[in-house]
C-alpha cells in the first residue's frame, strides 16, 4: 500500500486532533467536518479499502465497529450518530486507507448523498 496521510498521522510524522488509539486503530478529528462531530477511525494495519481486506481482519474489523460506538458515547453524542464508508472513488474515498467517518450532532438525512 503507497503510504498516505493517514499512515503518516499514524506514525505521528504530522500532526492531528487524536481522540482514541489503542493498539489497533487511531481515532481523530476530521479537519473539514461535515457534521458538529466528524471523527475519523482508521485502523493502524495498512488496508486500503473495505473491499480489500480478507478474512484474517474480520476481528480487526469488529474492533473498528465497537470503537465507534464506544468513541461516539465519549464524544457526547450517545447513539445518535452515522457510520461512514466510502469504498473505491466512485464511492466518495479520496484518501486510500481504510477508514470509517463516526457524524453526529446534525440532523442525518435519507439518503445521503
Amino acid at each position: 500500500m503507497a503510504e498516505t496521510i493517514f499512515s503518516k498521522i499514524i506514525a505521528k510524522e504530522i500532526p492531528a486532533d487524536i481522540v482514541y488509539e489503542d493498539d489497533l486503530c487511531l481515532a481523530f478529528r476530521d479537519i473539514a467536518p461535515q457534521a458538529p462531530t466528524h471523527i475519523l477511525l482508521i485502523p493502524k494495519k495498512p488496508i486500503v479499502k473495505l473491499a480489500d481486506a480478507e478474512p484474517e481482519d474480520q476481528s480487526l474489523l469488529g474492533h473498528l465497529m465497537v470503537k465507534a460506538g464506544e468513541i461516539a458515547r465519549s464524544e457526547g453524542v450517545g447513539d445518535a450518530f452515522r457510520l461512514i464508508v466510502n469504498n473505491g472513488e466512485s464511492a466518495g474515498q479520496s484518501v486510500f486507507h481504510l477508514h470509517l467517518h463516526i457524524m453526529a450532532g446534525r440532523a442525518m438525512t435519507w439518503p445521503p448523498g
